[in-house]
Protein backbone atom coordinates (compact mmCIF):
# COMPACT_ATOMS: atom_id res chain seq x y z
CA UNK A 1 0.00 0.00 0.00
CA UNK A 2 2.81 2.43 0.88
CA UNK A 3 4.50 1.73 -2.46
CA UNK A 4 1.26 2.37 -4.35
CA UNK A 5 0.89 5.71 -2.55
CA UNK A 6 4.49 6.62 -3.38
CA UNK A 7 4.04 5.84 -7.08
CA UNK A 8 0.76 7.77 -7.25
CA UNK A 9 2.19 10.80 -5.46
CA UNK A 10 5.30 10.86 -7.63
CA UNK A 11 3.21 10.57 -10.79
CA UNK A 12 1.13 13.56 -9.69
CA UNK A 13 4.26 15.57 -8.90
CA UNK A 14 5.76 14.67 -12.27
CA UNK A 15 2.82 16.27 -14.06
CA UNK A 16 3.58 19.50 -12.19
CA UNK A 17 7.37 19.33 -12.50
CA UNK A 18 7.70 18.50 -16.21
CA UNK A 19 6.41 21.86 -17.57
CA UNK A 20 8.75 23.72 -15.19
CA UNK A 21 11.67 21.51 -16.28
CA UNK A 22 10.99 22.22 -19.95
CA UNK A 23 10.82 25.95 -19.29
CA UNK A 24 14.14 25.98 -17.44
CA UNK A 25 15.86 23.96 -20.17
CA UNK A 26 14.56 26.36 -22.82
CA UNK A 27 15.96 29.23 -20.74
CA UNK A 28 19.39 27.58 -20.77
CA UNK A 29 19.43 26.51 -17.11
CA UNK A 30 21.35 23.29 -16.49
CA UNK A 31 20.24 20.45 -14.16
CA UNK A 32 23.45 20.94 -12.12
CA UNK A 33 22.58 24.60 -11.54
CA UNK A 34 19.16 23.55 -10.23
CA UNK A 35 20.80 20.96 -7.96
CA UNK A 36 23.10 23.55 -6.37
CA UNK A 37 20.32 26.16 -6.12
CA UNK A 38 18.06 23.67 -4.38
CA UNK A 39 20.75 22.83 -1.85
CA UNK A 40 21.46 26.50 -1.12
CA UNK A 41 17.72 27.05 -0.61
CA UNK A 42 17.45 24.13 1.80
CA UNK A 43 20.48 25.43 3.74
CA UNK A 44 18.89 28.88 3.97
CA UNK A 45 15.59 27.47 5.21
CA UNK A 46 17.13 25.04 7.69
CA UNK A 47 19.96 27.14 9.13
CA UNK A 48 18.54 30.62 8.61
CA UNK A 49 15.04 29.90 9.86
CA UNK A 50 14.58 26.41 11.33
CA UNK A 51 17.60 26.52 13.64
CA UNK A 52 16.38 29.87 15.01
CA UNK A 53 12.90 28.51 15.81
CA UNK A 54 11.05 29.98 12.82
CA UNK A 55 9.64 26.56 12.04
CA UNK A 56 6.79 27.49 9.70
CA UNK A 57 9.01 29.57 7.42
CA UNK A 58 11.81 27.03 7.64
CA UNK A 59 9.55 24.08 6.80
CA UNK A 60 7.98 25.85 3.83
CA UNK A 61 11.33 27.00 2.40
CA UNK A 62 12.93 23.57 2.84
CA UNK A 63 9.94 21.82 1.26
CA UNK A 64 9.90 24.10 -1.78
CA UNK A 65 13.62 23.77 -2.43
CA UNK A 66 13.66 20.03 -1.65
CA UNK A 67 11.30 19.55 -4.60
CA UNK A 68 14.17 20.54 -6.88
CA UNK A 69 15.42 16.99 -6.25
CA UNK A 70 12.69 15.87 -8.65
CA UNK A 71 13.15 18.86 -10.93
CA UNK A 72 16.85 18.37 -11.70
CA UNK A 73 16.32 14.68 -12.36
CA UNK A 74 13.47 15.43 -14.76
CA UNK A 75 15.61 18.04 -16.52
CA UNK A 76 18.47 15.57 -16.88
CA UNK A 77 16.16 12.96 -18.37
CA UNK A 78 14.67 15.45 -20.82
CA UNK A 79 18.10 16.62 -21.93
CA UNK A 80 19.34 13.13 -22.73
CA UNK A 81 20.12 11.55 -19.38
CA UNK A 82 22.15 12.33 -16.30
CA UNK A 83 25.93 12.62 -16.61
CA UNK A 84 28.22 10.83 -14.19
CA UNK A 85 29.22 14.12 -12.61
CA UNK A 86 25.59 15.20 -12.43
CA UNK A 87 24.67 12.03 -10.55
CA UNK A 88 27.65 12.48 -8.22
CA UNK A 89 26.80 16.14 -7.58
CA UNK A 90 23.13 15.34 -6.91
CA UNK A 91 23.96 12.65 -4.35
CA UNK A 92 26.57 14.83 -2.64
CA UNK A 93 24.27 17.85 -2.42
CA UNK A 94 21.49 15.65 -1.01
CA UNK A 95 23.75 14.64 1.87
CA UNK A 96 24.67 18.28 2.54
CA UNK A 97 21.00 19.31 2.56
CA UNK A 98 19.89 16.42 4.78
CA UNK A 99 22.66 17.14 7.28
CA UNK A 100 21.61 20.79 7.43
CA UNK A 101 17.94 19.94 7.99
CA UNK A 102 18.43 17.43 10.79
CA UNK A 103 21.35 19.35 12.30
CA UNK A 104 19.18 22.48 12.46
CA UNK A 105 16.29 20.56 14.01
CA UNK A 106 18.59 18.98 16.60
CA UNK A 107 20.10 22.37 17.43
CA UNK A 108 16.72 24.04 17.93
CA UNK A 109 15.40 21.17 20.05
CA UNK A 110 18.55 21.37 22.19
CA UNK A 111 17.93 25.07 22.81
CA UNK A 112 14.42 24.10 23.92
CA UNK A 113 15.77 21.47 26.31
CA UNK A 114 14.04 18.66 24.41
CA UNK A 115 16.63 15.92 24.80
CA UNK A 116 14.32 13.18 23.51
CA UNK A 117 13.73 15.17 20.33
CA UNK A 118 17.48 15.73 19.90
CA UNK A 119 18.08 11.98 20.16
CA UNK A 120 15.39 11.32 17.54
CA UNK A 121 16.86 13.93 15.19
CA UNK A 122 20.34 12.41 15.49
CA UNK A 123 18.97 8.92 14.83
CA UNK A 124 17.18 10.28 11.75
CA UNK A 125 20.40 11.88 10.53
CA UNK A 126 22.43 8.70 10.96
CA UNK A 127 19.75 6.34 9.63
CA UNK A 128 18.98 8.60 6.68
CA UNK A 129 22.64 8.58 5.67
CA UNK A 130 22.72 4.81 6.04
CA UNK A 131 19.62 4.41 3.84
CA UNK A 132 21.44 6.22 1.05
CA UNK A 133 24.78 4.50 1.67
CA UNK A 134 23.32 0.99 1.55
CA UNK A 135 21.77 1.70 -1.85
CA UNK A 136 24.94 3.30 -3.24
CA UNK A 137 27.13 0.46 -1.98
CA UNK A 138 24.81 -2.19 -3.39
CA UNK A 139 24.74 -0.51 -6.79
CA UNK A 140 28.54 -0.19 -6.68
CA UNK A 141 28.66 -3.99 -6.30
CA UNK A 142 26.40 -4.47 -9.30
CA UNK A 143 23.15 -5.13 -7.43
CA UNK A 144 19.88 -3.20 -7.24
CA UNK A 145 18.42 -1.63 -4.12
CA UNK A 146 15.30 0.27 -5.17
CA UNK A 147 13.22 -0.76 -2.17
CA UNK A 148 12.15 0.88 1.08
CA UNK A 149 9.28 2.90 2.49
CA UNK A 150 11.31 5.95 3.54
CA UNK A 151 13.26 7.39 0.64
CA UNK A 152 14.65 10.92 0.76
CA UNK A 153 11.53 12.78 -0.38
CA UNK A 154 9.34 10.98 2.14
CA UNK A 155 11.82 11.67 4.96
CA UNK A 156 11.90 15.40 4.26
CA UNK A 157 8.11 15.57 3.99
CA UNK A 158 7.64 13.86 7.35
CA UNK A 159 10.01 16.19 9.20
CA UNK A 160 8.60 19.16 7.27
CA UNK A 161 5.03 18.42 8.32
CA UNK A 162 6.16 17.93 11.92
CA UNK A 163 8.01 21.26 11.91
CA UNK A 164 5.08 23.06 10.31
CA UNK A 165 2.58 21.73 12.85
CA UNK A 166 4.88 22.57 15.75
CA UNK A 167 5.32 26.08 14.38
CA UNK A 168 1.54 26.42 14.23
CA UNK A 169 1.22 25.49 17.89
CA UNK A 170 1.00 21.69 17.96
CA UNK A 171 4.09 21.41 20.15
CA UNK A 172 4.65 17.61 20.21
CA UNK A 173 4.25 17.24 16.43
CA UNK A 174 7.92 17.62 15.51
CA UNK A 175 9.15 15.17 18.12
CA UNK A 176 6.48 12.65 17.12
CA UNK A 177 7.40 13.08 13.45
CA UNK A 178 11.09 12.55 14.24
CA UNK A 179 10.52 9.34 16.18
CA UNK A 180 8.21 8.08 13.43
CA UNK A 181 10.85 8.94 10.87
CA UNK A 182 13.58 7.28 12.93
CA UNK A 183 11.53 4.07 13.02
CA UNK A 184 10.71 3.97 9.31
CA UNK A 185 14.29 4.91 8.38
CA UNK A 186 15.71 2.03 10.42
CA UNK A 187 13.08 -0.27 8.91
CA UNK A 188 14.09 0.90 5.43
CA UNK A 189 17.73 0.09 6.15
CA UNK A 190 16.62 -3.40 7.15
CA UNK A 191 14.55 -3.75 3.97
CA UNK A 192 17.49 -2.78 1.81
CA UNK A 193 19.99 -5.01 3.60
CA UNK A 194 17.59 -7.96 3.27
CA UNK A 195 17.03 -7.19 -0.42
CA UNK A 196 20.76 -7.10 -1.12
CA UNK A 197 21.31 -10.27 0.93
CA UNK A 198 18.78 -12.17 -1.19
CA UNK A 199 20.49 -11.00 -4.38
CA UNK A 200 23.93 -11.97 -3.03
CA UNK A 201 22.63 -15.43 -2.14
CA UNK A 202 21.26 -15.93 -5.66
CA UNK A 203 24.55 -14.82 -7.22
CA UNK A 204 26.42 -17.21 -4.94
CA UNK A 205 24.36 -20.14 -6.25
CA UNK A 206 25.09 -19.36 -9.92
Amino acid sequence: MAKIFQVTARAAMTRVVEPVARGLLRAGVSPNAVTVTGTVGVLAGALGFGARGHLVAGALIVTVFALTDMLDGTMARMSGGSTRFGAFLDSSMDRVADSAVFGAVAYWLATEGNHSGVAAALICLAAGGLVSYVKARAEGLGMTCNVGIAERTERLLIVGVGGLLTGLGVRPALEIALWLLAAVSIFTVGQRVAHVYRQAQLVGRE
